[in-house]
């Protein structure tokens, strides 16, 4: 709603090149809370927890801020449902005058084992719709993702009940770890570049 966006509207940066957006696609509701699909929810939480930061309700989603090392983090989960994320990405981006080199999207992957986390400047949708809605939106794939292995361990037919099924408990106990590499990462993006954040979050899961 309006009234929300103007009483709490977030508090940006002069320089722009100190704003960053880092979106964390997942679905809202009950029923898809911890679901592999929503991992990008998981990360953006234990971020805001680990900071004490609370998530206020915007336009298009919840959002979050954090201030680290002179830079502003706006943590952002949309609430357009993951084939829509575009919309709330492209907004806030709009809004927050977020230049595209400080975009990072955080989302799933089942084409990566779990545990595995990549980081990247560009590239395609690898078949997820949250990341091809966001690049139809904003017209290229050149911003900065940070994909999360959820594994592709079903049969043929059952990749949508994988997706939006929930996380085993092994994999819930190994979640706290996983985060906290997402954690650092986005912080090493948002204060070293894109490069050097590469160089330490791309490296072999020990987990599968």
């Amino acid at each position: 709603m309006c009234f929300f966006f103007k009483k709490r509207r977030p508090a940006v940066e002069s320089d722009p090149k100190m704003n960053f957006l880092i979106a964390g696609l997942g679905n809202i509701g009950a029923e898809y809370a911890g679901t592999r699909h929503n991992m990008g929810f998981m990360v953006l939480d234990a971020y805001a927890e680990a900071s004490n930061a609370v998530f206020s309700t915007m336009r298009y989603g919840s959002m979050a801020e954090v201030s680290f090392k002179g830079r502003k983090l706006f943590l952002l989960k949309p609430s357009t449902y993951m084939n829509l994320s575009g919309n709330a990405v492209r907004y806030w981006m709009t809004q927050l005058k977020i230049p595209m080199e400080n975009l990072l999207v955080i989302c799933d992957d089942l084409n990566l084992p779990f545990g595995t986390v990549r980081l990247r400047g560009k590239g395609s949708d690898g078949g997820h719709n949250g990341l091809k809605h966001i690049q139809e939106t904003l017209g290229t794939t050149q911003y900065a993702r940070m994909r999360l292995g959820i594994g592709n361990d079903f049969s043929t037919g059952g990749q949508v009940g994988f997706v939006l099924g929930p996380l085993s408990e092994e994999q819930k106990e190994k979640m706290p770890q996983i985060c906290d590499k997402c954690i650092d990462g986005i912080k090493a993006f948002a204060t070293v570049g894109l490069e050097r954040a590469m160089n330490s979050v791309n490296i072999k899961a020990e987990t599968h």
